[in-house]
Protein backbone atom coordinates (compact mmCIF):
# COMPACT_ATOMS: atom_id res chain seq x y z
CA UNK A 1 0.00 0.00 0.00
CA UNK A 2 0.98 3.58 -1.00
CA UNK A 3 0.81 6.20 1.62
CA UNK A 4 0.41 10.05 0.96
CA UNK A 5 0.39 12.44 4.08
CA UNK A 6 -0.38 16.02 3.77
CA UNK A 7 -1.85 19.16 5.70
CA UNK A 8 1.41 20.24 7.34
CA UNK A 9 2.68 23.87 7.78
CA UNK A 10 4.00 26.82 9.73
CA UNK A 11 1.02 27.98 12.91
CA UNK A 12 2.08 29.74 15.94
CA UNK A 13 1.38 28.10 19.64
CA UNK A 14 -1.89 27.87 20.23
CA UNK A 15 -3.41 26.94 16.63
CA UNK A 16 -4.50 24.08 15.33
CA UNK A 17 -4.03 21.91 11.90
CA UNK A 18 -5.40 18.37 10.31
CA UNK A 19 -3.32 16.05 8.98
CA UNK A 20 -4.64 13.84 6.29
CA UNK A 21 -3.04 10.54 5.03
CA UNK A 22 -4.22 8.65 1.82
CA UNK A 23 -3.98 5.56 1.25
CA UNK A 24 -3.74 4.20 -2.73
CA UNK A 25 -3.54 0.40 -4.52
CA UNK A 26 -5.34 -1.06 -1.16
CA UNK A 27 -8.19 0.14 1.21
CA UNK A 28 -7.29 1.65 4.37
CA UNK A 29 -10.28 -0.66 5.94
CA UNK A 30 -7.77 -3.22 5.64
CA UNK A 31 -4.81 -1.98 8.20
CA UNK A 32 -4.07 -0.27 11.39
CA UNK A 33 -3.31 2.62 11.15
CA UNK A 34 -0.23 4.85 12.97
CA UNK A 35 1.24 8.46 13.18
CA UNK A 36 4.74 8.69 13.86
CA UNK A 37 6.92 12.14 14.14
CA UNK A 38 10.61 13.28 14.09
CA UNK A 39 11.77 16.59 15.44
CA UNK A 40 15.38 17.92 13.58
CA UNK A 41 18.01 15.80 15.93
CA UNK A 42 15.71 13.27 17.52
CA UNK A 43 14.73 9.98 16.77
CA UNK A 44 11.59 8.80 15.54
CA UNK A 45 8.76 9.00 18.11
CA UNK A 46 4.43 7.21 18.28
CA UNK A 47 2.40 9.67 18.03
CA UNK A 48 -1.36 7.99 17.67
CA UNK A 49 -2.48 4.82 16.30
CA UNK A 50 -5.88 3.54 15.46
CA UNK A 51 -6.98 0.01 14.74
CA UNK A 52 -8.93 -1.22 11.93
CA UNK A 53 -11.62 -2.07 13.22
CA UNK A 54 -11.67 1.65 14.34
CA UNK A 55 -12.57 0.74 18.00
CA UNK A 56 -9.79 1.55 19.87
CA UNK A 57 -7.16 4.79 19.38
CA UNK A 58 -4.01 5.09 21.25
CA UNK A 59 -1.92 7.98 22.15
CA UNK A 60 1.44 8.94 22.97
CA UNK A 61 1.23 10.72 26.89
CA UNK A 62 2.54 13.82 25.31
CA UNK A 63 -0.09 14.32 22.79
CA UNK A 64 -3.07 13.15 24.70
CA UNK A 65 -6.02 15.99 25.32
CA UNK A 66 -4.71 17.55 22.08
CA UNK A 67 -4.38 15.34 19.10
CA UNK A 68 -6.90 13.04 17.99
CA UNK A 69 -6.55 9.85 15.10
CA UNK A 70 -9.78 8.89 13.06
CA UNK A 71 -10.52 7.02 9.87
CA UNK A 72 -12.96 7.74 7.05
CA UNK A 73 -12.56 4.28 5.32
CA UNK A 74 -14.83 5.58 2.30
CA UNK A 75 -11.90 7.91 1.57
CA UNK A 76 -9.12 5.59 2.37
CA UNK A 77 -7.86 8.34 4.56
CA UNK A 78 -6.52 8.46 8.17
CA UNK A 79 -6.28 12.20 10.03
CA UNK A 80 -4.43 13.26 12.99
CA UNK A 81 -6.06 16.48 14.02
CA UNK A 82 -3.70 18.39 16.15
CA UNK A 83 -5.14 20.85 18.37
CA UNK A 84 -3.22 23.52 21.12
CA UNK A 85 0.06 22.73 19.22
CA UNK A 86 3.04 23.77 21.18
CA UNK A 87 6.91 24.22 19.80
CA UNK A 88 8.11 20.89 21.04
CA UNK A 89 4.97 19.31 18.24
CA UNK A 90 7.01 20.53 15.47
CA UNK A 91 8.63 17.63 13.56
CA UNK A 92 8.02 15.63 9.91
CA UNK A 93 4.76 13.33 11.02
CA UNK A 94 4.73 10.55 8.67
CA UNK A 95 1.61 7.85 8.56
CA UNK A 96 2.02 4.44 9.09
CA UNK A 97 0.14 1.26 8.08
CA UNK A 98 0.66 -1.85 9.86
CA UNK A 99 -1.45 -5.53 9.34
CA UNK A 100 0.26 -7.15 12.60
CA UNK A 101 -1.83 -9.64 14.31
CA UNK A 102 0.02 -8.02 17.67
CA UNK A 103 -1.04 -3.90 17.02
CA UNK A 104 -2.81 -3.96 20.36
CA UNK A 105 0.21 -4.21 22.04
CA UNK A 106 2.82 -3.38 19.49
CA UNK A 107 1.39 -0.01 18.32
CA UNK A 108 4.22 2.69 19.28
CA UNK A 109 6.55 0.62 17.73
CA UNK A 110 7.88 1.54 14.44
CA UNK A 111 9.00 -1.81 13.24
CA UNK A 112 5.14 -3.22 13.66
CA UNK A 113 4.39 -0.55 10.61
CA UNK A 114 5.09 -2.06 6.62
CA UNK A 115 4.28 0.65 4.81
CA UNK A 116 5.64 4.31 5.42
CA UNK A 117 4.14 8.03 3.63
CA UNK A 118 6.90 10.72 3.41
CA UNK A 119 5.96 12.69 6.03
CA UNK A 120 4.64 16.16 5.77
CA UNK A 121 6.48 19.13 7.98
CA UNK A 122 4.16 20.90 11.36
CA UNK A 123 6.09 23.87 12.75
CA UNK A 124 5.12 25.57 15.47
CA UNK A 125 6.31 29.20 16.19
CA UNK A 126 6.10 30.61 20.08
Amino acid sequence: VQLQASGGGLVQAGDSLRLSCTTSGRPVSGYHMGWFRQAPGKEREFVAAHRRSGDIPYYADYVKGRFTISRLNAKNTVYLQLNSLKPEDTAVYYCAASTTASFSSAYDNARAYGSWGRGTLVTVSS
